[in-house]
């Protein structure tokens, strides 16, 4: 995913992992949750902002590919890009790394959608948000 900004760096701990030794997978869904965060934030959809415009973010799509187990003490970094920006919606993919082989243990692609938490509908993103969505988008093709 080439020279993308870091959305999240952490270590597996061994309360991450199952009975097989590994991390769960509710970890990895854990972890990519907290890149999405990080993301929204560098689009400029922070909490402060997400509150004081009674606007809110759904996942209504997410489709995750397991491809290298994580064990107790690896350390691990998700870079993130955007696929697509919509009206209402955005599509990203995160890419979950282990730091000290270098290989990719798990992507995932997620579809986010832009409420209006008042009216619980989806409402358009703000031009700002639109624009460095654009910009990430242009930035990694």
């Amino acid at each position: 995913m080439g020279n993308l900004s870091v959305m999240y760096r952490g270590t597996v701990y061994p309360w991450h992992c199952d009975h097989m030794g590994h991390m769960n997978v509710m970890w990895y869904v854990g972890k990519f949750d907290e890149a999405t965060w990080q993301l929204f934030s560098a689009l400029g959809l922070s909490r402060s902002r997400l509150s004081a415009e009674g606007a809110g973010m759904a996942a209504v799509e997410q489709h995750i590919e397991y491809k290298r187990e994580l064990r107790a003490g690896d350390l691990i970094t998700i870079r993130s890009s955007i696929l697509e920006v919509m009206e209402k919606a955005i599509r990203f993919r995160h890419e979950m790394v282990n730091d000290e082989t270098g290989e990719i243990a798990a992507n995932t692609i997620l579809v986010g959608v832009h409420l209006d938490l008042t009216a619980r509908k989806a409402k358009p993103f703000p031009d700002d948000v639109r624009e460095r969505a654009t910009r990430m988008i242009e930035a990694t093709s």
